[in-house]
Formats: structure tokens, C-alpha cells, sequence
């Protein structure tokens, strides 16, 4: 069986993440060998599959104390290392600074690089030095893997013509979760608290309608980015003063329990890439309001008012009056929470797997490009 490398920063709770240790651990139980090399090791981490073998390939202590240029020099030459200790029959590198790494890396190891874009690459691979590194390094690429068309759309014609999308695996437990019995009162959301995902405007759209239905509540799943977004979270539920009816949870790792009964799950980011926990919620029933952001994640999951409702990014008033129609209108959200469950079928981690399978393979049978 073939020997298959992935490539990313480190396995901690995210959504790029998420998707190598799922897809890793499938192809490992399919009997294939499987490597994933990571820069360093977080304190909160997903679980790998034991047949999936992880190798540290970060900066040394010694590398930590020396200058910028080294360490970064150093980071492509240990990825290198690895490639001509390990010979993959094919690497897979993760989201942007990885995969930029693996490009710079596959010179002279023989290993074809397949890249993943996980983001908006028009919020995320734009700037004068994204550009030197598209323009001298995306051509060594041996193929690539887009969540949406319009992420792929970004990218010249001759990548697009070895690329192909697939969505995210969608964690088996979601799916496997029973349908909801009855709807609690509960707004809920669950996403990595950081600006772009725009909860402060969910908790602003939220005071509006509470303003209508004060029995409801709204808890916001997700672990703290770090980049100011949680406090201000915390300052606008002061602002609005929803300290009863307003609650971030943190980090759950019980999110099948958690969100199953709620009555709307909302999702309000400025840009996604395929929002893995948007899939999640569609798959476990939930009535879903989620804005049409680019890269166009949730529109390719969506078809406004059959499986959920779509709203303009930004748009506080759109949100609220969404909310509230799924609210008062609970037979039809229920419909919509019917028809969300059918990403299952497209979206399985072995539907998914099946595609990966596919397009590897076939990387690997017709040769490599550096």
C-alpha cells in the first residue's frame, strides 16, 4: 500500500486539524501507511488514531535562539529531511504557511506535494509576499484540494487544472447522534472565539431578539484565540446587558450533546473556508442561519430556505430577523433541520475518504511535479 505524509503546523482543535487526524486515521484503518509531521506539540490536541505514526520535525532549542531568517530556513530543512528520510509516496500539506513550507521543501526529494487551501485565499494569500510565493513556488505542486470552487477560482488556470474540491469529513459522532426530541429555548453557536468569525455581532443580533422572545438564551461554544476577541464578547454582553441570557462555554468536547435540542444554530463569520462546525450542526438537524461569506463555504452547503437560511455578511438586522422567523416558525425550521441532516450522505468521513483515495492515487500513479 502506498505510504501517505501529511504536513501542518500541529493537531490542536481547529478545523484544518480536525481533517488530517479524521482523513489520517481512515486511510490508516484502510492499511495504509500513514506519517504526519507537525512543527510542535500543543497542550490541546486531537487524539490520532494509534496506527498513524507522528514525527516532530520542529526547531530545536538550540533554533529557537537564533534570528528569524535561521529558524525559518531551518523549518524548511528539517520538512526536506523528512521527505528523503521518509519517502512518502505523496505529502498532503495543510493551510497556508505549511504549504508553502512543503513547496519550498520537495526540491530534489522526488516526493509529489498535494496542497490544501483551508481559507479564503482572498483574505488569506493576498500581499506582496504571498504573491512572490504563489508566483515562484505554486507550480511545484503536484496537485490541490479546495473546500469551495470559488477558493479554487483565486488560483491560476494551471493549478486549477490539477485540483479538485472536496468538503470536510464530518466526525462520525454527529451523524451517529439521534435525531432532537424536542427544542430547548437555545441559540447556539460553536467556533474558535476570533474576530473574523464575528460572534460580538451574533451577541448584538441576539439582544434584538431576546427583545421579542426573552425566554431564550444564547451560549457560544469555542476555545479563546487569544487575539482580544473573547473580552470584547464579554464587554458587549455587558453592553446589552444579557449577562442571564448570554453564556461563552469554552471549549466542549461533548458538541453532539451540547447543540443537538437547540432551537437555531448561528453561524456569523465575515469569511470561512468549509465551516466544519456549520457541517456539524447541519448534520446533527439543527435549523441553521449562517452568513453567505466568501470563500463561499456555507453557500455550498446551503440552499437558502430548503436545508437553512443565508444572510448577508455584516448583517446584524438580517440575522435577528432570521432568528426569529425560525423561532416562530418551528415546523418549518424543523423541515430545514430534516433536510440539513442529508450532508451526511456527501459528507461522511468514508464519502469523503473515498474522494481523497481517488485523487491521490492518482497523483501517485502519474508522477510527480517540482
Amino acid at each position: 500500500m502506498p505510504k501517505i505524509a501529511f504536513h501542518l503546523n500541529c493537531l490542536t482543535h481547529g478545523g484544518a486539524e480536525r481533517v488530517v487526524t479524521n482523513l489520517a486515521g481512515r486511510f490508516a484503518d484502510a492499511g495504509y501507511e500513514v506519517v504526519i509531521a507537525t512543527e510542535w506539540i500543543d497542550d490541546n490536541e486531537y487524539e490520532l488514531n494509534p496506527k498513524v505514526r507522528r514525527v516532530n520535525i520542529g526547531l530545536t532549542p538550540e533554533d529557537e535562539k537564533k534570528g528569524r531568517l535561521y529558524k525559518y530556513v531551518r523549518r524548511i530543512r528539517y520538512l526536506h529531511d523528512f521527505m528523503v528520510q521518509e519517502k512518502p509516496d505523496v505529502l498532503v500539506a495543510f493551510a497556508r504557511l505549511a504549504l508553502f513550507r512543503a513547496l519550498m521543501a520537495c526540491k530534489g526529494t522526488n516526493v509529489p506535494v498535494v496542497i490544501s487551501v483551508r481559507i479564503d485565499p482572498r483574505t488569506d494569500y493576498v500581499g506582496l509576499r504571498n504573491s512572490f510565493l504563489i508566483k515562484r513556488y505554486m507550480g511545484r505542486a503536484a496537485g490541490a484540494v479546495f473546500q469551495t470552487e470559488e477558493a479554487k477560482s483565486f488560483f491560476s488556470e494551471e493549478l486549477q487544472k490539477i485540483s479538485t474540491v472536496i468538503l470536510n469529513p464530518i466526525t462520525p459522532k454527529y451523524i451517529k447522534a439521534p435525531d432532537a426530541d424536542h427544542r430547548d429555548k437555545l441559540i447556539v453557536n460553536a467556533a474558535r472565539i476570533v474576530d473574523f468569525k464575528n460572534q460580538e455581532m451574533l451577541i448584538y443580533a441576539f439582544s434584538d431578539v431576546y427583545d421579542k422572545h426573552p425566554d431564550y438564551k444564547l451560549k457560544i461554544y469555542g476555545a479563546d484565540s487569544g487575539d482580544g476577541t473573547w473580552g470584547r464578547l464579554e464587554e458587549a454582553i455587558r453592553e446589552t446587558k444579557l449577562e442571564d441570557a448570554v453564556e461563552l462555554m469554552g471549549q466542549s468536547d461533548s458538541l453532539e450533546q451540547d447543540l443537538r435540542c437547540a432551537s437555531v444554530f448561528a453561524y456569523p463569520s465575515n469569511y470561512e473556508g468549509m465551516p466544519n462546525s456549520l457541517m456539524e450542526a447541519m448534520a446533527l438537524g439543527l435549523p441553521c442561519v449562517a452568513t453567505d461569506c466568501p470563500c463561499g463555504g456555507p453557500r455550498e452547503l446551503i440552499q437558502d430556505g430548503v436545508n437553512g437560511l443565508l444572510i448577508p455578511v455584516g448583517d446584524r438586522k438580517a440575522l435577528s430577523d432570521k432568528i426569529c422567523w425560525m423561532i416562530e416558525h418551528p415546523q418549518e425550521a424543523e423541515n430545514m433541520g430534516r433536510n440539513a441532516r442529508k450532508i451526511s450522505e456527501v459528507a461522511s468521513l468514508d464519502a469523503v475518504y473515498d474522494k481523497w483515495k481517488t485523487y491521490l492515487e492518482n497523483i501517485i500513479k502519474n508522477g510527480k511535479r517540482q
